[in-house]
């Protein structure tokens, strides 16, 4: 069974290279797929460059538009399933084998990467003091935080499984699961869109722990806005009940 990665990215032309090398060095991956979300710097070309398929959104879309193309191109081919993470930095590539084995146990479609299961919720590899300070960890957000654990709330009670990190963007699809769903959303609630309806269709849910890297760089140029995109929910809630 062929299974790829596949990476929604905006503006990550400092990361993506090589996070896309050490993700083609993981056994089991076949191919790493990047969905350049309308960047206007060089994350389409680093992408090319570092051997990924790249599919391309002439302007900005948001992450749940550029997954649903990504997921869009994987049905079309013969993937077994997807592993998708984000291109920041902030999911560990050397836990992608982690899914895999999860996966093959057969107990599950979909495998979820939880933050709150991790015994170790911040981690990296560099020691704080060997990072300038504009590199050190950080950690999660408050707000971020109490948003995460409400939207998992909510996620669990409407897809009738028990779901600690509905937000993690670390995961595993089947591609049995998303030829079987229809995504509609193009923000950061698809996460928990995918979750749903695919539970709702009678796909099963699983979780694993999984470390997350948290830099001060990156929580100061976050693409999430807790406000808005907590607003994008209760309206994906509303047409969902």
């Amino acid at each position: 069974m062929k299974i790829c990665a596949l990476i929604a990215a905006y503006n990550e032309k400092e990361r993506i290279g090589q996070l896309i090398l050490q993700i083609r060095e993981v056994e089991g991956i076949s191919d790493v797929i990047v969905v350049d979300d309308g960047s206007v710097d060089n994350t389409y070309e680093e992408a090319k460059k570092a051997g990924a398929i790249v599919l391309r959104h002439e302007k900005n879309k948001g992450k749940g538009a550029a997954l649903r193309t990504g997921f869009s191109y994987i049905k079309s081919k013969d993937y077994g399933a997807v592993i998708t993470l984000d291109g920041d930095g902030q999911h560990k590539y050397s836990e992608i084998s982690n899914f895999i084995e999860a996966y093959k146990k057969g107990d599950a479609d979909i495998v979820v990467g939880s933050r709150m299961l991790a015994r170790h919720r911040i981690s990296g590899g560099m020691q704080c003091k060997d990072l300038p300070s504009s590199k050190k960890q950080a950690g999660m957000p408050f707000i971020r935080y109490a948003t995460n654990h409400f939207t998992s709330f909510i996620t669990s009670v409407l897809s009738r499984s028990s779901v600690s990190d509905s937000q993690s963007g670390f995961r595993l699809i089947s591609t049995d699961a998303l030829k079987k769903i229809e995504l509609s959303t193009s923000n950061f609630e698809i996460e928990s869109e995918v979750i749903i309806k695919a539970a709702r269709k009678g796909f099963k849910i699983k979780e694993i722990p999984i470390s997350t890297v948290y830099l001060a760089e990156s929580t100061k140029r976050s693409k999430i806005n807790p406000f808005i995109d907590t607003l994008r929910f209760f309206r994906f809630v509303l047409k969902n009940l």
